[in-house]
C-alpha cells in the first residue's frame, strides 16, 4: 500500500525540505504518530558522526583546580558529558588574557595551559583522550573510541613577537592560534577594541604579523581569525597560503557584532578552502533579550552560513566553559544531540551534517598539512 501524503489541502505542495521540517518538527515536540521513531533515528544518526568542536576553554577550568574527568555541575565539560553528548575531537584553548602582557608573562601562562592539556586531560585519562597532531591522528582515535585532543592558542600575544616561541609552541603540539584576543597586539588588529582611542592600532597586520602568517603555514598551523579587525581578516586572506579557520564565530547578518563575520568575509573564506566555526556564544548568536538565544539560533547561524558559502564552509566552535552560559537547549557539551536534532529538522541531510560535524575540518587540516609538508 503507498505511504499516503500526511499532509493535504495546500500543504500538499511542500518541497521535502519543508515536509522534512514538519515531521521532525512533529517528532521533536511530541505530535504526530512518528515522535519515537524519528527521535531514534535522529539519535542514531548523531552517534555515527565524528563531531569536532574546534572551540573550548575547559582547560581554564582545569588549571583552577576542576577534574575533568568527574561528572561536575559546573562548568560546560567533563568526560561523562563529552561522551553522553558524542563529541569525537576537541580543540582545547591555551587562552592567554591580555593581563598577563604588561607582566611579561604571556607565554609562560601559554605553557603552563599547553601543559595542563597535555598532562591533566590527556595523560591523566588516557581511556578517554588522545593527542591529535593531524588529521589522520582524529579519525584513528576515532576507531578507538577515544576524544582527540587538539591544542590551540588563543591570543597571539603569547608568542611574545617571537617566532621561536611560535615554533616552540608547535612543537609542543600547538595545531592552531587566534592571531589576536580582544586585544591590539604588536602585531595585528583585534575587533574588541577597535573604538578605544587608546590603542595603537596597525590597519591589519604588521610586516612581521604577515611574518608570523608565513611560518604558520610553513609549520602546518592552523591560521585562527576570529576576534581579528575586519582589516586584519583580509590581510590574512591575502598573506596565508593556506586556508584559514575562524574558530568560534557568527554571521553578522543575523546578529550586528564585531566578532561575527559579514557574508562577504564568509564568502571569501570559503574561495580559499576556509571554514567559519558557528559559536554557541549567546551575544554572537542574536541581539534579543527575550526570548534568550536558542539551540535553533545555532542551528540558524549555520544555515545562514551554508546558504552564503555553501555546506563546505562551515563547522561547530562551540566556546564552551569560554562563556557563561549556553544557549536554551545547548546547555553544555551532553547537548550537541539537539543540535542535530535542529538540523535534520530544517532539512540537512546526514551527508551534509558529516561534513559540518568534522568532515570539513578533517579536510582543512590535511590542506594546512600538505602545504607545509610542500615547504619543508
Amino acid at each position: 500500500m503507498p505511504l499516503r501524503h500526511p499532509f493535504h489541502g495546500k500543504h500538499a505542495r511542500m518541497t521535502r525540505r519543508e515536509m522534512n521540517l514538519a515531521l521532525l518538527g512533529m517528532a521533536f515536540s511530541g505530535k504526530g504518530p512518528f515522535r519515537q521513531p524519528l527521535a531514534e533515528e535522529a539519535a542514531r544518526i548523531h552517534r555515527e558522526l565524528l563531531l569536532a568542536d574546534t572551540h573550548n576553554d575547559a582547560a581554564l577550568r582545569v588549571i583552577a583546580g576542576a577534574d575533568i574527568g568527574k561528572r561536575s555541575s559546573k562548568g560546560h565539560t567533563d568526560v561523562p558529558r563529552l561522551r553522553e553528548g558524542g563529541v569525537g575531537a576537541v580543540f582545547f584553548a591555551a587562552w592567554v588574557s591580555p593581563r598577563y602582557v604588561p607582566l611579561n608573562q604571556a607565554a609562560r601562562r601559554a605553557l603552563e595551559l599547553i601543559d595542563v592539556i597535555r598532562r591533566d586531560i590527556v595523560a591523566r585519562y588516557p581511556e578517554h583522550f588522545e593527542l591529535a597532531l593531524t588529521a589522520d591522528d582524529i579519525e584513528a582515535a576515532r576507531r578507538r573510541d577515544r576524544i582527540a585532543v587538539l591544542i590551540s592558542v588563543e591570543g597571539g600575544h603569547a608568542i611574545e613577537d617571537n617566532l621561536r616561541v611560535l615554533r616552540a609552541f608547535y612543537d609542543l603540539g600547538v595545531r592552531s592560534m587566534t592571531l589576536t584576543h580582544a586585544n591590539t597586539n604588536n602585531w595585528a588588529d583585534s575587533s574588541g577594541d577597535e573604538r578605544d582611542p587608546r590603542v595603537k592600532r596597525h590597519n591589519g597586520l604588521t610586516e612581521f604579523g604577515r611574518q608570523v602568517i608565513a611560518e604558520m603555514n610553513r609549520l602546518g598551523m592552523i591560521v585562527d581569525v576570529s576576534h581579528a579587525s575586519d582589516k586584519t581578516f583580509w590581510d590574512v586572506l591575502e598573506a596565508s597560503r593556506a586556508p584559514v579557520m575562524a574558530s568560534h564565530s557568527c554571521c553578522r547578518a543575523l546578529c550586528d557584532h564585531p566578532r561575527n563575520l559579514a557574508d562577504p568575509m564568509i564568502r571569501a573564506l570559503a574561495a580559499k578552502g576556509g571554514l567559519i566555526q558557528i559559536a554557541f556564544v549567546p551575544e554572537y548568536l542574536t541581539r534579543r533579550k527575550d526570548p534568550p538565544a536558542s539551540v535553533e539560533d545555532v542551528a540558524a547561524h549555520i544555515e545562514h552560513a551554508v546558504r552564503v558559502a555553501g555546506v563546505d564552509a562551515v563547522g561547530i566552535g562551540s566556546d564552551f566553559d569560554g562563556i557563561s552560559r549556553g544557549p536554551v537547549g545547548l546547555e553544555d557539551v551532553s547537548k550537541f544531540p539537539a543540535l542535530t536534532r535542529a538540523l535534520l529538522a530544517r532539512g540537512f541531510s546526514v551527508e551534509e551534517l558529516r561534513k559540518i560535524y568534522g568532515g570539513n575540518l578533517l579536510r582543512l587540516m590535511r590542506a594546512v598539512e600538505d602545504l607545509a609538508r610542500r615547504a619543508r
